[in-house]
């Protein structure tokens, strides 16, 4: 069946856009294909740099023909009803049928509309799909209204090997395109996509970014492998290359070996950040020192990709790129030599005149107040120092005065570990300088060494705090100060440590911290925390119901001991025991709720013993006397698992109660205590979770 080939050749796309909107233009064409009755059997998108792809194939020739019916007015309905009807549906009133009703005889208007040809089709709906992928940034050109990305040059366009004619941004459709910027600028015609695609790569062009990514990483562990060296890992950066280029070829480079004397941070990131180039290790020499883990020693050399294939074999490419990167690392070498010769404490007065926030004070209020907090925090972490706290926190942002942090922005925490190392600091404080930021997103560790870890929670709980507190609070997708980022790293970082943290108690100690700072709200902190705490969860199978029955109880703001609470209440509702249990208490909550509206009155007050008439209720009773002693002191213990075994001997009682005892008894007094004994099941099983929370 016919194929459609639709290629946007601009100037060179942003890399970090490429395939989002790859994927953008083919959803939102199949959309419209499929809206007009056209489906592909098979439908990709492409992208390199210049150009932007889609290819999809077994479409029809033409749309399906239609058939719509219309019910009109009545068959003896005044002439101006029956003209507006026919004039509106678009026939004569010899194309209309009368039809029998229940209402009586009406007309009817069957349309019947034949297919249009999908070439004529797609040149109606190209170029509104076009105009609709959205574009982080775009821009206007020349003296058009039209917006894309980049200044548009062409449009290819073909279905069935035929050009579709259309315009977009005042650029006609055609038949041509043109392959790479230096080794092809030359136009040429294509038939379909499979001659598209070749005559592109024999025009330097791949058009494939997996097949550009593999090719890059390919040939840059061959070319590392054959000095020795091995290939940093980075699939970040390998995208991102592959965005960059349309003909990658892989180069490699050197630099002068003093700049391996340099935290090993500098260099790579140099590499990576700013020139787009990957580090290599080299399997000798001393075992590097940081603060994130290694992967080897950093070797003197790194790997480059280029976008044409030189005829020296690039050694002019190679040459340029060396020369910048021992410009840029020359001047990281000056700062890091500079920035040594001045201590952390020196730097803290600087800070002073660095805003924080406007309400909120300055950097060096900041600095003061998770100095203090740290030092508090220490007693509930095991093995923290809290005079080391205290002296990691009031160094921890000092290097944002450095010159390094000045010129490498991304490296502030680091550079002040490392300026702390230096200066004789003892090791750990200079590891909680270094690691305080963390983690700095999903997939960032988080800090274990008990200093650091203080530390950290020290200065996201502050800024928590004190935004709350003034009520700069995310709402929606707003979240300019990074809150829910803050709050999942504190998340993270005590339940992947194990950390006893009081969150109520600790929201306070950070607001005292405060000078003139309004009112905390700790409860809607708390209920942040409960939210971001059930989107980390989502991904581990753990409901949000689980997560909110327990915190339903109120009081609970310990996550560590909330979360054995959960995974015990999780494991009991998978089991039979659980899963019936909660069937029942359902039941029993719902009679107990209806009873009460009737009634008018409540009935949780106490079972009376004296009247238990059935053995079922006695028993239930009984056992649910037990299980209140046994779960009370399972809980105590913090034994959920135990808790969860105690609400489990209730699942027989409760059952039989309901086979064999009818609550809504002639006799009051027996009813009222039945009421009352149902109660005493929702009162029992709320000591571990509210069991109206959970779904399913």
């Amino acid at each position: 069946m016919p194929e459609l080939l639709l290629e946007l050749f601009s100037e060179e796309i942003p890399a970090g856009m490429q395939r989002p909107a790859a994927e953008e233009l083919k959803r939102r064409a199949l959309a419209a294909l499929e809206g007009a009755g056209l489906r592909p059997d098979r439908a990709e998108a492409y992208v390199t740099p210049r150009r932007l792809v889609l290819a999809a194939d077994g479409l029809a020739e033409a749309q399906p023909d239609a058939t719509e019916e219309r019910r009109g007015p009545r068959a003896d309905a005044p002439d101006k009803a029956i003209e507006g009807f026919l004039r509106g549906a678009g026939i004569a009133r010899a194309q209309c049928e009368e039809r029998d009703t229940e209402r009586g005889r009406f007309l009817f208007a069957v349309i019947r509309r034949q297919g249009r040809p999908t070439a004529e089709v797609l040149a109606e709906i190209l170029p509104a799909v076009i105009g609709e992928v959205s574009w982080p940034k775009s821009m206007r050109w020349g003296g058009g209204e039209a917006r894309w990305v980049r200044p548009l040059h062409a449009i290819l366009c073909l279905f069935d090997g035929k050009v579709v004619p259309f315009a977009f941004a005042g650029v006609e459709s055609g038949a041509e395109t043109r392959g790479h910027r230096f080794h092809a600028p030359e136009t040429f015609a294509v038939t379909g996509f499979a001659d598209y695609r070749d005559k592109l790569d024999a025009a330097y062009v791949m058009l494939d970014p997996a097949t550009r990514r593999a090719k890059i990483e390919t040939d840059a562990r061959r070319l590392a492998e054959q000095e020795g060296l091995s290939l940093i890992p980075d699939a970040g950066l390998l995208d991102e290359v592959a965005g960059l280029v349309e003909w990658p070829v892989v180069l490699m480079g050197r630099m002068d070996e003093r700049f391996l004397a340099l935290p090993r941070e500098v260099p790579v990131l140099a590499m990576r950040t700013h020139q787009r180039y990957f580090a290599l290790t080299q399997p000798d020499g001393p075992s590097p020192v940081g603060f994130v883990p290694q992967g080897g020693t950093l070797a003197p050399a790194f790997i480059t990709v280029a976008n044409l294939a030189a005829t020296d074999g690039g050694a002019r490419i190679v040459a340029g790129n060396e020369r910048v990167l021992t410009a840029r690392l020359a001047d990281a070498e000056y700062f890091w030599r500079i920035d040594l010769k001045t201590r952390l404490e020196d730097r803290l007065p600087a800070l002073d005149d660095m805003v924080f926030h406007a309400r909120l004070g300055s950097l060096g209020d900041k600095v003061r107040r998770i100095e203090a907090l740290a030092g508090e925090l220490a007693a509930y972490i095991p093995g923290a120092d809290a005079d080391d706290c205290s002296t990691a926190a009031m160094l921890a942002k000092a290097d944002l005065v450095s010159g390094m942090v000045g010129e490498f922005p991304e490296l502030q925490g680091l550079m002040g570990g490392y300026y702390a190392a230096a200066q004789g600091e003892r090791e750990d404080v200079a590891r909680a300088i270094a690691e305080h930021y963390r983690p700095q997103g999903p997939h960032d560790a988080c800090p274990a060494a008990p200093v650091s870890l203080t530390v950290a929670l020290a200065d996201k709980l502050d800024t928590l705090v004190g935004f709350f507190a003034i009520g700069e609070t995310p709402t929606g997708s707003r979240d300019p100060f990074a809150l829910r980022r803050a709050a999942l790293g504190v998340i993270r970082m005590v339940l992947e440590n194990g950390a006893r943290l009081p969150l109520t108690e600790v929201f306070h100690k950070a607001a005292a911290k405060y000078h003139r700072l309004p009112d905390l709200d700790a409860a809607q902190l708390t209920d942040f925390f409960a939210d971001r705490l059930k989107v980390h969860l989502r991904e581990a199978g753990v409901g949000h119901d689980l997560i909110s029955a327990v915190f339903a109880l109120g009081g609970e703001d310990d996550l560590v001991r909330l979360m054995a609470r959960v995974e015990a209440l999780k494991a009991f509702l998978a089991s039979d025991d659980g899963t019936n249990l909660l069937v029942a208490y359902r039941r029993a909550v719902n009679i107990v709720r209806i009873e009460e509206r009737k009634d008018g009155r409540g009935h949780d007050g106490a079972a009376d013993p004296t009247l238990l008439v059935q053995n079922e209720e006695r028993k239930l009773l009984d056992a649910l006397s037990r299980a209140d002693t046994a779960s009370a002191e399972a809980l105590e213990a913090e034994d959920f698992a135990a808790a969860m075994a105690a609400m489990a001997t209730l699942r027989r009682p409760v059952d039989d109660f309901f086979d064999r005892v009818t609550v809504n008894t002639d006799e009051v007094k027996l009813r009222d205590n039945r009421l009352a004994l149902l109660s005493r099941i929702r009162e029992t099983l709320h000591r571990v979770a509210d069991f109206s929370r959970i779904e399913g």
